[in-house]
């Protein structure tokens, strides 16, 4: 839709129906913060009670209705579509209102509104990494990513780097530029990147801050011919085994795996389709997978659209088995044990020292403790606002508090909330 408003300024005028499948999804000053975080630039109704979408007889997200300027509907479709499949459509409607005199042409003006706490140093964050008392962390709507180390018993970040030039961009070299930036991971002096925005996966030397791509290609993976080319579909977060970069590609439901030594990416697991399936890794379907973390001898994947928490074998010859979780339908705030669990979105998952897991529920605003044994979920801490990734550190759980623009510390012992000061060097 960004790129039809692109083309056709004067001739089309986008307006977003937002029918909000979860709870949290539906509050308008949510709605608000997501319209900003993404750079919508038109204006978007809250149909919480889903009154448009039964008007148009609306069977699926995304679905796109087309209304010429008298009003009347000329085309409706569901899924997902590419501009170009769109275009010759759209200008047939144009022209013809053209022709009949009913299109007033024109810029459309939508005043935006200020979101619910103003961007400070950092802009909806998404997620953070911890190597020692080194920390970098995404700062996601200022497209660039911030490197620095942990003082003053935790609570600073003295700043040692910042890379990318503060626009969204896709530029290598001393200069770098990223879109919407997202998972990190420490690999002796580099930082890789899931560059979400522009569907690709980066490197940093920590050194110079030199930036190279490993993997993708800038555009996002649509056809067999881009998958053949190497691109990627919205990566979201990553962890390390070895020379193996796990990747959450959450665009297409997939998790994949990319060779450092060559930077060849593979798929790996899950077959495509947006469901709770377990399985064999071709077989399993996974659910726009925001958050992974190795644990030992597996990876623990937060699959946010089905509001559950995965296990997925290592080895080939493995799958993926649901440890929390029922379906893509079934959310909530409950703590307990098995399928009585429920969760709502959560988009960061870390490890502790004990094995135990530590979930970033996002539209709960809150982090909740795993015990993977037991399938036993505790609420450890609230107050947060939709927290989007979560690093283990000495003095607590670093977490990206995205709508509140920082960076916290949730204290092992106290369990209280701390803000990161972020300082320069």
């Amino acid at each position: 839709m960004r790129e039809l408003e692109q083309r056709y300024p004067e001739s089309v005028a986008v307006i977003g129906v937002h029918s909000g499948k979860y709870i949290a999804e539906r509050d308008t000053a949510r709605i608000r913060d997501a319209s900003i975080r993404l750079g919508a630039t038109h204006p978007i109704l809250n149909d919480r009670q889903f009154r448009v979408w039964r008007s148009y007889a609306v069977r699926a997200w995304p679905t796109l209705v087309a209304i010429d300027p008298r009003g009347a509907v000329v085309g409706m479709s569901a899924g997902e579509f590419t501009a170009d499949a769109v275009t010759p459509f759209v200008e047939r409607v144009v022209a013809a209102a053209r022709a009949d005199g009913s299109l007033r042409e024109g810029p459309f003006h939508s005043p935006a509104e200020p979101p619910s706490t103003a961007p400070g140093a950092l802009a909806y964050p998404g997620k953070v990494a911890i190597d020692g008392e080194r920390i970098a962390v995404a700062d996601s709507a200022h497209h660039r990513i911030l490197v620095g180390r942990l003082e003053e018993r935790g609570l600073r970040m003295r700043l040692e780097r910042v890379v990318g030039s503060g626009r969204e961009g896709f530029e290598d070299g001393d200069a770098a530029a990223f879109r919407y930036p997202q998972g990190l991971v420490f690999r002796d002096d580099v930082l890789y990147v899931a560059d979400t925005g522009n569907h690709s996966v980066r490197a940093i030397a920590l050194g110079s801050g030199a930036t190279r791509t490993v993997a993708g290609t800038g555009a996002q993976l649509r056809t067999m011919r881009d998958r053949a080319v190497g691109a990627m579909s919205s990566p979201w977060d990553l962890a390390l085994e070895g020379d193996t970069l796990h990747v959450a590609m959450a665009g297409i439901h997939q998790l994949w795996t990319v060779d450092l030594r060559d930077g060849t990416a593979t798929h790996r697991t899950g077959s495509g389709a947006e469901e709770l399936h377990d399985g064999s890794h071709r077989e399993a379907a996974l659910a726009q997978t925001m958050g992974i973390a190795l644990a030992r001898d597996v990876l623990i994947a937060a699959d946010a659209e089905s509001s559950a928490v995965r296990e997925v074998d290592l080895g080939a010859s493995g799958g993926v088995r649901t440890i929390v979780g029922t379906g893509l339908f079934d959310f909530g705030d409950v703590d307990g044990t098995g399928d009585a669990v429920r969760l709502q979105h959560p988009q960061g998952i870390a490890v502790a020292p004990d094995g135990r897991v530590l979930v970033c529920d996002s539209y709960n605003d809150s982090l909740r403790w795993l015990d993977r044994a037991e399938r036993r979920v505790t609420t450890w801490v609230r107050g947060l606002h939709e927290p989007g990734g979560i690093a283990i550190g000495a003095r607590g759980a670093y977490v990206a508090d995205t709508n509140a623009h920082r960076i916290v510390v949730a204290d092992w012992e106290s369990a209280e909330l701390h803000p990161v000061e972020i300082v320069t060097a």
